[in-house]
Formats: C-alpha cells, sequence, structure tokens
C-alpha cells in the first residue's frame, strides 16, 4: 500500500461508456451461446481493459486507475434544463442488459468502478481529476470526449485511446481554438446538438473561439455585446443572453461531485485469478480466458459447450441475394407463386403500404417468399413522379397488376385453411387484408414467436431480429422514402427500388420463421405460442378495427373548463404568493417557496434552484400548506389538458368518429399489452378530474359501455403462488381482504376494523406485490420510515409463505436466468445477477413477473375465449386495460352479454391452472364509460 495519493502519483480515469459504446458498434452482434443473452458489447469491453491492463506495466504504469460509467437516469441537469439530452435515441434494445455486465466485468479486473446517481460520468472524472491535481498528482483521462477538454492542464492530460493520441493544452487550442480554461464559453455559444444544449443561433465553433478570444471570457462578451459589428450576431447576443448563460451551466462540470470514495481507495490492485476468470467462464469468452489463464500461470477453465437449442440461435449462414428477388408484374408470374405456396404449404407475406395507421393507409404491394433466398414483390399502386424529380399527380405507374385483380387472385390463398401464412407483426397487415375484404387465416407471427422464446431478452422487431439471428443489416426504409419534411409515402418510391427493400422483408420473414418455430418445442413454450400468442392476434385486431366512439364536444367542454379552472388556480396561488409569477417554473416557484415565504424543507441542486418535484410539494401541502397543494392541482390540470382532452380530439378517425387505439402484444416482457396511438391504458381514474376523462368515450345511439373487471386478481395470484393459506380462505370467503390483514397484522378484531388501519394494510397488500421497500411504504403512508418497515417485518411475519415465494423466486431465477407464469410463460431476467443499483430493481421484477405475468395470461386466455362466447349476441369487445374488458352492446343485451362474459372470465385460468382462490368479475354498464367503470 502506498502513504497515500500526493506527488508522484498517476491516476488513470477511463471513461467507461465511451468504452462500452466503441465496443458495441465495432464489433458485430455477439450472444451467450448457451442461453442467447447480447454480450457483443461486454467482449470488446472486457478485451479493452484487459489491453489498458497489459499496456500500462512498467516504470510509468499508473499507481491509481478507475473506471466511470453514466448512471441511468437523468441528472442534475435536467433540473436546469428539462429538455437536455431529450433528442438522445434510447439505448439499442440488445445494449441495455450488457450495462451491469460491464460493472461486473470492470469488478473483476479487481478496477475501482464508479457511478453516482444525478451525475454524468463526465462530473465524476472532473472531481476526481480535480482532486488529484490539487494533491500534486498526474492525471490521464483516457477517452476522447470533448467535453473533458475543460480540464486538461496542470498535470491532466487525455489520451485517445482507439488513435493512441495524447491531447494537451495544443490539443485543446486545435480543436476549439482557446485554451482549456475557455471551452465552457466556447461551448456556451456554439451550443451541441448532441445533447441538446442550445447555445446561441447561428454561431459554431470557429466564431465562438473569435468572440471569446477577442474580448477575454464569455460574460464580458454579454456585457459588451452592444459593440459587436455584425447586426444579426449583436442581436443575437444579446437576445439570446439566458439561454447563453444556461448553456454554460449544462456544460460546466461540476468538480465538486460528492463521492463515496476517496483517491486512495483507487489503488491499483492486481485481479484476482479465480474471481476473473470465474467471470470470463461465466461469459463464455474462451480466448480471453486462455490468454489471462496463461498471463496468471493458471490452468484455463473450461468452457462447456452449446446446447443443440443454442446451436439454433447461431447466425444464418445464407446470404442476402437481392439479385433474385423477383419483380410480379403479369398474371402468370403471380400464378406461378401461389403455386409454389400450394406445394410447399406456406408462404411467407408482408404488405408495403402509404403510412403505419392501418385504419386510413393504402395498400401498395405485397411481398411474397416460400425459400430462403427467393422472394418477389407484386407492385399494385405505385405512382408515377413529374420529370423533375417531384410527384405531381397520382397517375398509376405502368408495370403494375391492376389491384382489384391481383387481390381476387391472392384471396383464396390467403385465406385457404391448408397454407400456412407467415407474417412479421401479423395483425398489421391483416389489418390491412380487412380492409379489402381479406380475412387472413391461419398465420405464424415471427414477431411473436420471438416474444414467446426470448421475451425480456431483447426486442422484437424485424430489424434487431435479422441482425442478431440472421447476422444480416435489412436494408433501411429511410434509403427509400427520406427524412423529415422531405419524406414520401411508399407508393411513390420507383418499383425497382421497391423490389429488393420489400421482398427482402419477406425473405427475413421466412428464415427468421425456419429458425425460431423448431424452438418451440426445445424452450418449452409451444403452450404459450399456440395458446396465449397467435390466437390472441386476430382478437386484438377485430378490436382495433371496431374502435371505440369519442366525443368531442365532451372533451373540448372539459379542456375548457380544465383551462378556466387552471386560471383561477393561478390567480389563487398568485394571491397566496403575494405577486405574480410563473407557475410553471420550477425555478420561480422555488424562490417564492423557500425564500419569500420561508418555508421548511427547502434543498437546492447542483444548479442553485430549489428542488420543486411532486414529492416535495406533496410533502409541503401535507403540513397544511396552501400554495404547493394549489400549485400540485394546477399541474395535475396541465397534465390532463394536454395529454387527453388536447390529444385525443386529434386521435379521433374522421370516417368513423371513433378512436382506434394499437395494442402491443410484445410491448412488456410479462405479457401484459401496451396500447399506443393513443395509449388508452394510462388514462389516470385516481382523481376525479382524471375519471371524468373516460366520460367523453361513448356508446352509440341505443347501445351500452359495459365494463368487466377483475376484483385484486394480483393478490389473489400471491395468495395461490405462496400458498397463504389465510389469504386464500378469505378469499374463498368473500372477506374484505384489506381488513382481515389488518386484523391479523394488528390484532385487531374486523368488527373494530378502522378505516387507516385498513388502509395501511392495503398499501402494504398492493406494495408487497411490488417489492416496496419501508422508504416506499413510508412516503405512500406518510409515517416515519420505520413504522413502515415494522409494519412489513409483521407482514411478513403473519403471512410467512410470501418471504418464501421471494426467496425461491429469486433463486430460480439468479440460476436460470429467467422466471415463469402458471401457464408456462417465460420472463427473461438477463440482469438478475447484477450488482449495485440494478440489482434491486431486477430483483423486484422477477419477484413480481410470475404474478403480474399470470394475471396478464389469464385476461389474454380469456380474450381468446371471448368472440366464441358472445357470438349471437350483439355486443364487441372494444378495449382492454390490464384487468378490464370494455364492451359496447345493445341496451336490451346487457344482462345476458354480462352474464356469459363474466362466466368467460371467471374460468379463464380453467383447464390449464387450478387456483385454490376464486377469480371475481366487478361489471358496470353506462352511457359512457366513466358510468361502466
Amino acid at each position: 500500500m502506498s502513504d497515500g495519493f500526493g506527488k508522484g502519483c498517476h491516476l488513470h480515469l477511463i471513461d467507461g461508456s465511451a468504452f462500452i459504446f466503441r465496443a458495441y458498434h465495432a464489433l458485430p452482434p455477439l450472444t451467450r451461446k448457451s442461453d442467447g443473452l447480447p454480450i457483443g458489447a461486454v467482449a470488446g469491453f472486457c478485451n479493452m481493459i484487459d489491453r489498458f491492463v497489459e499496456a500500462n506495466r512498467g516504470p510509468d504504469a499508473p499507481t491509481h486507475v478507475a473506471v466511470i460509467f453514466d448512471y441511468s437516469g437523468k441528472s442534475f441537469r435536467n433540473e436546469i434544463y428539462d429538455l437536455y439530452k431529450a433528442n438522445r435515441p434510447p439505448a439499442p434494445e440488445d445494449l441495455v442488459p450488457q450495462f451491469p455486465l460491464t460493472r461486473r466485468a470492470t469488478e473483476a479486473f479487481n478496477i475501482a468502478c464508479k457511478e453516482i446517481e444525478g451525475y454524468e460520468a463526465d462530473d465524476i472524472i472532473a472531481t476526481l481529476a480535480c482532486q488529484a491535481r490539487e494533491a500534486g498528482g498526474r492525471v490521464t483521462i483516457i477517452s476522447s470526449d470533448k467535453d473533458l477538454m475543460q480540464l486538461v492542464g496542470g498535470g491532466v492530460e487525455m489520451l485517445d485511446a482507439m488513435k493512441n493520441k495524447r491531447i494537451d493544452r495544443d490539443g485543446v487550442v486545435e480543436k476549439f481554438g482557446v485554451g482549456p480554461e475557455r471551452v465552457v464559453d466556447v461551448q456556451a455559444l456554439a451550443g451541441d446538438s448532441v445533447d441538446n444544449v442550445p447555445g446561441a443561433p447561428g454561431i459554431g465553433i470557429k466564431t465562438a473561439a473569435l468572440l471569446i478570444n477577442e474580448y477575454g471570457d464569455l460574460e464580458t462578451l454579454l456585457d459588451r455585446a452592444e459593440e459587436i459589428k455584425q447586426p444579426k450576431r449583436r442581436q443575437t447576443l444579446i437576445e439570446m443572453r439566458d439561454q447563453i448563460e444556461l448553456s454554460k451551466r449544462l456544460v460546466q462540470l461540476d468538480c465538486n461531485t460528492p463521492l463515496d470514495c476517496t483517491l486512495d481507495d483507487l489503488e491499483v490492485r492486481d485481479p484476482d485469478p479465480e474471481t476473473l476468470l470465474s467471470f470470463l467462464t461465466e461469459m463464455e469468452f474462451r480466448t480471453l480466458s486462455k490468454r489471462v489463464a496463461d498471463r496468471m500461470g493458471v490452468e484455463a477453465p473450461v468452457i462447456a459447450e452449446p446446447t443443440a437449442a443454442a446451436e439454433a440461435d447461431k447466425p444464418d449462414a445464407i446470404t442476402f441475394d437481392h439479385g433474385k428477388y423477383e419483380c410480379v408484374r403479369d398474371v402468370a408470374a403471380l400464378q406461378a407463386w401461389i403455386d409454389k405456396a400450394h406445394d410447399k404449404g406456406w408462404i411467407a407475406v408482408d404488405t408495403e403500404t402509404t403510412g403505419l395507421d392501418e385504419m386510413v393507409a393504402d395498400l401498395v404491394g405485397v411481398c411474397l417468399c416460400v425459400e430462403a433466398g427467393e422472394a418477389a414483390y407484386v407492385p399494385l399502386t405505385h405512382r408515377k413522379g413529374s420529370d423533375d424529380g417531384l410527384f405531381g399527380d397520382n397517375e398509376l405507374a405502368e408495370g403494375q397488376l391492376p389491384l382489384d385483380l391481383a387481390l381476387d387472385m391472392l384471396k383464396p390463398l390467403l385465406e385457404d385453411d391448408s397454407v400456412l401464412k407467415i407474417f412479421q407483426n401479423a395483425k398489421y397487415d391483416c389489418k390491412i387484408f380487412a380492409r379489402y375484404g381479406i380475412e387472413v387465416g391461419p398465420i405464424d407471427d415471427t414477431m411473436l414467436l420471438s416474444y414467446a422464446l426470448h421475451a425480456g431478452q431483447h426486442g422484437h422487431g424485424m430489424d434487431a431480429l435479422s441482425e442478431r439471428y440472421l447476422d444480416h443489416v435489412p436494408i433501411s426504409i429511410k434509403t427509400l422514402l427520406g427524412t423529415g419534411k422531405s419524406a414520401i409515402t411508399f407508393d411513390r418510391v420507383p418499383i425497382d427500388e421497391a423490389v429488393k427493400y420489400a421482398a427482402e422483408d419477406a425473405d427475413i420473414t421466412l428464415r427468421l420463421w425456419q429458425k425460431f418455430k423448431p424452438r418451440l418445442h426445445a424452450e418449452k413454450v409451444t403452450t404459450v405460442y399456440e395458446t396465449l400468442e397467435r390466437p390472441l392476434s386476430p382478437v386484438l385486431a377485430q378490436m382495433e378495427r371496431h374502435g371505440i366512439k369519442v366525443d368531442r364536444d365532451t372533451l373540448s367542454r372539459m379542456s375548457n373548463a380544465f383551462a378556466q379552472k387552471m386560471a383561477g388556480l393561478e390567480a389563487e396561488i398568485h394571491e397566496l404568493a403575494g405577486r405574480s409569477f410563473n407557475v410553471g417554473s420550477p425555478k420561480q416557484l422555488g424562490e417564492i417557496l423557500f425564500d419569500e415565504m420561508a418555508l421548511e424543507g427547502g434543498k437546492k441542486g447542483k444548479t442553485g434552484a430549489y428542488a420543486t418535484g411532486a414529492d416535495v410539494l406533496e410533502d409541503l401541502a401535507a403540513q397544511g400548506h396552501g400554495l404547493p397543494a394549489r400549485v400540485l392541482d394546477w399541474r395535475q390540470l396541465s397534465k390532463l389538458k394536454s395529454t387527453y382532452t388536447d390529444a385525443l380530439q386529434d386521435h379521433i378517425n374522421a370516417e368513423t368518429g371513433r378512436v382506434h387505439t394499437s395494442y402491443v402484444q410484445t410491448g412488456a416482457n410479462t405479457g401484459r399489452l401496451a396500447s399506443t396511438d393513443p395509449n388508452l391504458q394510462n388514462i389516470p381514474v385516481r382523481t376525479e378530474e382524471g375519471r371524468r376523462i373516460r366520460e367523453a368515450f361513448v356508446a352509440e345511439e341505443g347501445k351500452l359501455l359495459v365494463s368487466l373487471d377483475y376484483s385484486q386478481v394480483e393478490l389473489r395470484i400471491l395468495a395461490h403462488i405462496a400458498g397463504i393459506d389465510a389469504l386464500k380462505q378469505a378469499f374463498r370467503d368473500g372477506h374484505d381482504i384489506h381488513a382481515m390483514t389488518a386484523s391479523e397484522m394488528f390484532d385487531t378484531p374486523m368488527d373494530e376494523m378502522t378505516p387507516e388501519l385498513r388502509r395501511r394494510a392495503k398499501a402494504i397488500n398492493f406494495g408487497v406485490i411490488y417489492g416496496i421497500s419501508g422508504f416506499g411504504l413510508a412516503r405512500n403512508l406518510r409515517i416515519p420510515r420505520a413504522d413502515a418497515q415494522a409494519f412489513i417485518d409483521r407482514y411478513f411475519e403473519r403471512f410467512p409463505g410470501i418471504r418464501t415465494y421471494m426467496d425461491d423466486t429469486k433463486a430460480f431465477a439468479k440460476e436460470h436466468l429467467f422466471v415463469e407464469t402458471l401457464f408456462g410463460r417465460r420472463i427473461h431476467m438477463p440482469e438478475i445477477n447484477a450488482k449495485g443499483p440494478r440489482a434491486g430493481f431486477a430483483q423486484r421484477a422477477a419477484i413480481n413477473a410470475p404474478i403480474q405475468g399470470t394475471a396478464a395470461d389469464i385476461i389474454r386466455r380469456a380474450m381468446i375465449r371471448m368472440p366464441d362466447a358472445i357470438n349471437g349476441l350483439p355486443a364487441k369487445m372494444l378495449l382492454q386495460v390490464h384487468d378490464e374488458l370494455v364492451f359496447e352492446v345493445d341496451e336490451d343485451s346487457v344482462d345476458s352479454v354480462i352474464e356469459v362474459a363474466r362466466d368467460v372470465m371467471q374460468g379463464a385460468a380453467d383447464p390449464a391452472v387450478h387456483l385454490d382462490v376464486p377469480l371475481i368479475v366487478d361489471a358496470g354498464r353506462g352511457k359512457n364509460w366513466a358510468e361502466a367503470h
């Protein structure tokens, strides 16, 4: 051990996030052979760290080293500017599960690994670099990130490891035109499109450097902006001063980030051979394991060969020869493809359309494939373009079959029960065909096959699946349509260019089907796919086509009422504050609450502004302060108005007068459906104003809306899975489950139960399902954390089966990397063995997934059976909102429909699973959804 960090010490700070993304983009996709876990970025990261270790031996080796990572989530800069980094796309789906693995890799190499919630990696690097410089040591920052160049100098330099290029003061001047001490000034003016730092419009790096060099620093420049000779530049600097100063606060690194370590904690340590090789073996890195073992003088571990199932996930070796794709332009050619499909007994099909909304998009062409590598495109409604390249008319391009003729030929094939139709996201294509009078069936869906096999491991879009399982990057649609305002629709794409893209879609779909379909049996998920996924798709398609009627006038009246109420609240808030201010400004609100009104509890963030989030305002409101309570009311109304009463009006279909949401069957790992365009599953129901939104969802004349909702279904499933006899008996006897829980926990007879005790028991009942902590329960109940933790501890004492279930489930997940629902659905948990902040989240997800997933499977089974059950009744199933189904029914048939639908829902688990508790369904009816719920 050294005597402490000081003169003669050399600290290396590695930008871990940069290493990860460089590894991810530099290497082809790679999955762990045993289970398909994506590990390509981890492999690259480990090799980079290993090379770093080997390259830094000898007299000039670092004495201290740390790898610094970005913490997932927002940083304090989002408090300054809520649009900071808003235009950054989310991380690739297959990269997300690799983040915790790179942290584990760093620890396996015995290198300090740091990330801090609320701060970016650059801030941690800045703080450590400044501390090391002040202590008299040297610092090398291993990164090419330009934002870190403000730290260079005084013993701090950067190293671009990819280019093996060192960046000193001269390198910073070469990049920015100024020295490191003025980098933030230049960045504040130039802005940063990547991080969405606004800067000064029209001023780039070169101009910014000229201005800073002329005036010395940013503050002087802004104070003397009126001296600028160029009128536009002068006006920009004067008018945009606030934005420029905001930008400087965004780009300035925080050298006082709160750390949980000292420089001494970062001293270089040799890796433990057993720990490092154990991790590399777990990742199945054969080459690296052998190299490390040889270097350490130990025996290389034996890594088992992959199973047959894992071998099936190897990338397809077949190449994609777009020259073999056929453009079908006449009857004889189309008939030949139809004959091939009948001979084979299957055909992969895809549609090309004018848009993504199946209710209004028009069919442009049909893609077909019966053999991998042999595919065809049937263009139908491509349009001619004008001579100057602009599209000036709607005349059909030449060399296409007439739409009606082609569909007449395809209809018998698409509806033939003896030929399997294979799609990627079949629901979309089947809805398109349905608009032309074709009811497609039977179907297989590669998206749903992937979901049944790989839920939780990665996304299930065609491009992602093609790259992962076929080692092929599909042609991007953007290369044909363009982007932004100049984008065209597919019917404007020249046919010759469309053929390669369109036929490739069908080719990829068939290859994915050939790879996935045999895996169902091997992975024991055939039943999941055949009974839960495949039959649900056409049911959802039918529901989406029905849509639900929405009264525009009701929404408009609500918007006006909300606006008026918001104005009234603003006046009340201003009166309570003693002056006018922008209620929507967190900064101004914080100054009112904590500076002018001197309320207790004000905490400033790194920006110097007070925190005024909902939790802060709720705490103040609970203390009896009126102004924060009114601000909470104002924010709630603002959210309802912008997200629902205003936005929903744009989603009303002009032809049907109804809103047609789209259900995403693969939207959640647990089997829960997601709703998009618009999201009808997120309409708030906990407040009176939120519940009023449902008043706009109405039944047609002579009909009623009927709502059937499972009662406490997840608690019932928990009682069954965990074997809690007291809970099971209470459900069988029809008791008030929350009162019963309170009686058990607080030793209070049922006839002496108070509303407060029942409320606490209810919070614990539902909280336990989601792994609530003492802190979370304390906030929910507004009680001390110690009391909340005591409640949770007592709960587990009274219902020990729940703790056993939790422990057993976590242990199973850690061993198998997945959990299962009662119906056999596998939810993969690639992060379950992670360390650090993500560990708790992954474990809570593992505990909840079998419960939530089983509930999702039950309502799936009910929905699949429902069309046959209500066939012949004047009723249509319109919506699913988690545990609730909504129907539109003739007024005189409501009782009959409720009876039939309730029987289906209450018996949905049978015969696959016999539950030890009854499923109970509550029913309601009304002219609108609010009345029915």
